[in-house]
């Protein structure tokens, strides 16, 4: 039995951490170097650093608060938000990231999957999929969630696994921020039709939900939230123990 991950998620805007609800409305939280050094102080198993708007105004990662956080951390890392070219993904694993998250850059140009996992090997390279129902299909969104691609979300994953993607982080539009669980019927759907870690990310508002997400999609690797993480609704060390007393295995 693989042990689940927890894993809280830092969106930057403007050097800050920001949470908003349906990608929407986003208000600020706090200082990432702070978020993520408490973050790694008290048991979360990875952390996700994504600069939000980054793809949205089509400029690069800003890299003198990731170097912080890379040096604050002492869990693996990954880092996401207007990574384009291989020249992107050196530039972010120089920084002291573990992994690279791609979304809009491999919408943009799929070619640039293959090319980070045959340089960097496919563990290094992740892909985030922003997805949102659309008239009863699973729609792919590119540049952080404003733009509706058009591309069917199960298709697209595959495509990008077969490319050499080593793991798959989905997010739902549908239920981020919103706190009512996390989209079971999507992260099913994804489970099946790839064989490498899934994480779920979007709808997180209590333990129980974290409970709900591992048992009922068994296969799911981790559980990814912001919110309810940031402004202490849940702590880590509760919640893994809270897991662990309902027969799922985590890291103490």
């Amino acid at each position: 039995m693989i042990t689940k991950r927890i894993i809280p998620c830092l969106d930057v805007k403007d050097g800050k951490v920001v949470k908003g609800v349906n990608f929407e409305g986003l208000r600020d939280v706090a200082s990432p170097i702070d978020l993520a050094r408490y973050y790694s102080d008290n048991g979360a198993d990875e952390l996700v650093f994504y600069d939000i708007t980054a793809s949205a105004e089509g400029r690069a990662l800003f890299t003198d608060v990731l170097r912080e956080v890379a040096k604050t951390v002492f869990i693996p890392l990954t880092v996401g938000g207007g990574i384009r070219g291989v020249a992107d993904f050196e530039r972010v694993l120089t920084c002291g990231a573990d992994k690279v998250s791609v979304n809009s850059g491999a919408i943009a140009n799929p070619a640039l999957i293959q090319e980070a996992a045959k340089k960097y090997g496919d563990q290094c390279v992740v892909i985030s999929a922003d997805i949102k129902r659309v008239n009863g299909a699973f729609h792919v969104f590119a540049k952080g969630g404003r733009e509706d691609t058009g591309m069917e979300a199960i298709e697209w994953i595959k495509r990008c696994v077969g490319e050499g993607a080593g793991e798959v982080v989905v997010n739902s539009m549908d239920t981020d921020g919103v706190k009512k669980g996390f989209d079971i019927e999507l992260l099913k759907k994804v489970c099946d039709a790839v064989d490498v870690p899934v994480i779920a990310s979007g709808g997180a508002g209590s333990q129980q939900h974290f409970i709900d997400l591992f048992q009922q999609v068994p296969t799911i690797d981790a559980g990814l939230a912001a919110s309810v993480f940031h402004f202490g609704e849940i702590a880590i060390p509760d919640l893994k123990k809270t897991l662990a007393s309902n027969g799922i295995l985590v890291r103490l």
